[in-house]
C-alpha cells in the first residue's frame, strides 16, 4: 500500500516516560477500587472513641494565627533576653599583682595565693580559670602535661574553715596547649555550691619547670567566674512566671475535659494531661530553696525535674506517632519497647548528674580517673540509645506518613505534631550548639558547660520555647466549643458526623455501631431506616 500511494505509514511509538505515566495510572486506578477500605468510614476499625478537638474545627486562618501567637511569644521572650544581663561575670587576678608576692622563677609553679571577689547565693557557682602568657620567640606551638594542687579554705566573719586541705590529696591532670605566644585556658576548679562570702584558694602547678627554662613566662592570669546575681534574680522572676502560666494552663486544660470519661479522651488529650503537670515540676517550683538552703537537694531535684520531663517529651512523640495507627495500646507491645529506649537514656542522665553533683561535693577539682572512664561509659550509653531513639523515631514517622496520609483528619492531626516537633528540635538544636559548642562532650565539660552563654537570651528561649510548645498544644488539642452539643446528636444519629466531623473520632458511638463490617449485603438495613 506503501507503494500504491507513494508514502509509509509508521505505527507511532510510545516514549518511556508516556508508558511510566500509564503504567502510574493502572496503579492509581487500581488503589483507587479500594480507597472505601483504606480511607477511613464511619464503620472503619481504626476508628476510635475520642473527643473531638479544636484541631478539627479550625481553619487556615486560625492555624496561621497560632502558629503567629507562638512564634511572636517565642520572638519576644528571645528580646527579653538579649535586653537581660550576661549570664556570668569574671573578675581577673595576675599573679604578679597578688598580695603574696609570686617570684619571676615561680610563675610557672607557685604557690599562688588568691582571695575570691565577696560571694553571695544568688552567685551560685564559682570557676577559677587559668591562663599562663609566656614568650615564645620561635613562634612554635607545643605541648606540656602538668599536675595541678590546690587547697581551699572558707572565710567567715569569725574564723577560716578548711575546704579542702593542703594534707589531702587534690589533684588533677591538666593539659597546657600553646600556640606561639597564646596558651589556651585551664580549668582550676568549680565549686557547685557557695557555703562562704570568699575563699581563699592556694594552687600549685607541678611539671611545668621545663616551660620556663625554655619559655620565658611572664604572668599567670586567674580568672574568677560567677553566676550574674542579675541573672539569678531574672531566672527566678520568669521561672515563676513561667510555673503560673503553666499551672493556670494546666487546670484550663482539666476544666475543659472534665465532662468526658477518660476512655473518651484522644490520645493527644490523654498525654497532655501527663505533660503539663511534668511541665510544673521542669519550671521548678523549690527553685529558690537553691538559695536558701545549704544543701545540695533542691540542684538535684531541679536536674531530676528536667531530666523526667524532656524524657516524657520523648516518649510522647514515639506514642503519638504510633498510637495514631495502632488502637489496641497494650503495655507490652505497645508501651514497654517505648520505655525501655526513653527509661535507659532518662536513667544515664540521672546517674550522670549525679555522679557530676556527687564530684563537686567530694572534689571541686574533679578525679581524671572517674571524669575520663565512668563519664565516657555513660556518655556512650546515652548516645547508643539517643542513635536508637532517633532510627525509631524516624521509623514510626515515616510508617504513620505512608498509611494516614490519605486519611480525612489523620493528616492534620500528622502535620500539626510534625510541624511543632520540628519547630522545637530546630530551636534546641541551634541553641545547644550556640551555648556548648560543637566539643560538648569532652573531658572536663561539667565544670565548662554553664560557663558558655554569652547572655541571658539562650536562657529565655530554651525556657520559652517549651513553655510556648506545651501551650500551643494545650490549646489546640482543647476540645472544641460544639463538641458537648453534637454529642448528643451523634449519640442519636452517628451518620450526622459524617457531615460535619472528623469519621475518625466517633464520640461516644455504640461500641455495636463500630464492629459492622465495611460492606453490608443490599437486603440489610437498620431498622431505624
Amino acid at each position: 500500500m506503501g507503494d500504491n500511494f507513494g508514502y509509509t505509514y509508521h505505527t507511532p511509538r510510545a516514549s518511556c516516560i508516556f508508558r511510566i505515566r500509564q503504567i502510574l495510572s493502572h496503579v492509581t486506578d487500581l488503589f483507587s477500587e479500594f480507597s472505601r477500605y483504606i480511607a477511613p468510614a464511619y464503620h472503619h476499625d481504626r476508628c476510635e472513641r475520642s473527643v473531638q478537638m479544636r484541631l478539627y474545627t479550625m481553619h487556615k486562618r486560625e492555624f496561621v494565627m497560632v502558629f503567629i501567637v507562638f512564634f511572636a511569644t517565642l520572638g519576644l521572650a528571645l528580646f527579653i533576653g538579649l535586653a537581660g544581663p550576661p549570664i556570668t561575670v569574671t573578675v581577673q587576678k595576675f599573679a604578679s599583682q597578688l598580695p603574696t608576692a609570686v617570684n619571676q622563677s615561680e610563675l610557672a609553679s607557685g604557690p599562688f595565693v588568691m582571695k575570691t571577689p565577696p560571694l553571695t547565693t544568688y552567685a551560685q557557682q564559682l570557676w577559677v580559670i587559668t591562663r599562663i602568657v609566656v614568650e615564645n620567640k620561635d613562634e612554635q606551638s607545643f605541648r606540656k602535661t602538668f599536675h595541678l594542687s590546690v587547697s581551699i579554705e572558707g572565710v567567715t566573719r569569725n574564723q577560716i574553715t578548711s575546704v579542702l586541705e593542703q594534707d589531702k590529696p587534690h589533684n588533677r591532670s591538666r593539659t597546657l596547649s600553646c600556640n606561639a605566644e597564646t596558651c589556651e585556658e585551664v580549668t582550676v576548679l568549680h565549686l557547685g555550691y557557695l557555703h562562704y562570702t570568699y575563699y581563699i584558694i592556694t594552687a600549685n602547678f607541678y611539671g611545668l619547670d621545663g616551660i620556663h627554662r625554655n619559655y620565658n613566662v611572664k604572668d599567670v592570669i586567674f580568672y574568677f567566674k560567677t553566676y550574674n546575681p542579675t541573672f539569678t534574680k531574672l531566672e527566678i522572676w520568669f521561672r515563676f512566671i513561667f510555673l503560673l502560666l503553666t499551672f493556670a494552663v494546666a487546670c484550663w486544660f482539666a476544666h475543659t475535659l472534665r465532662k468526658y470519661a477518660i476512655y473518651d479522651w484522644s490520645i493527644e488529650q490523654k498525654w497532655m494531661s501527663v505533660l503539663l503537670p511534668l511541665l510544673l515540676l521542669y519550671d521548678d517550683p523549690v527553685f529558690p530553696m537553691t538559695f536558701l538552703m545549704d544543701s545540695w537537694v533542691p540542684a538535684f531535684l531541679d536536674v531530676l525535674f528536667q531530666a523526667s520531663f524532656l524524657c516524657a517529651l520523648l516518649l510522647f512523640w514515639l506514642c503519638v506517632y504510633h498510637g495514631l495507627r495502632q488502637n489496641e495500646r497494650t503495655f507490652l507491645s505497645f508501651y514497654l519497647p517505648k520505655l525501655v529506649v526513653v527509661g535507659l537514656m532518662w536513667l544515664s542522665a540521672i546517674v550522670m548528674a549525679t555522679l557530676q553533683k556527687y564530684n563537686e561535693l567530694q572534689d571541686p577539682t574533679y578525679s581524671a580517673f572517674i571524669e575520663t572512664n565512668h563519664f565516657h561509659n555513660f556518655k556512650v550509653f546515652f548516645l547508643l540509645f539517643g542513635a536508637i531513639y532517633i532510627l525509631y523515631l524516624v521509623y514510626l514517622i515515616i510508617t504513620a506518613y505512608a498509611e494516614l496520609r490519605s486519611m480525612p483528619y489523620f493528616d492534620v492531626r500528622l502535620k500539626f505534631v510534625t510541624m511543632l516537633m520540628l519547630i522545637v528540635v530546630c530551636v534546641t538544636l541551634t541553641i545547644t550548639l550556640l551555648r556548648f559548642g560543637v566539643g560538648v562532650m569532652e573531658d572536663n565539660f561539667v565544670a565548662q558547660l554553664s560557663t558558655h552563654y554569652d547572655s541571658s537570651a539562650q536562657f529565655m528561649a530554651f525556657y520559652g520555647l517549651l513553655n510556648l510548645y506545651l501551650y500551643t498544644m494545650a490549646y489546640v488539642y482543647s476540645p472544641s466549643e460544639r463538641a458537648i452539643l453534637e454529642s448528643h446528636i451523634m449519640k442519636d444519629n452517628p451518620a450526622f458526623s459524617m457531615v460535619n466531623d472528623s469519621d475518625e473520632d466517633v464520640i461516644y458511638g455504640s461500641d455495636d455501631d463500630t464492629r459492622r463490617p465495611l460492606n453490608r449485603g443490599s437486603g440489610d438495613n437498620d431498622e431505624s431506616d
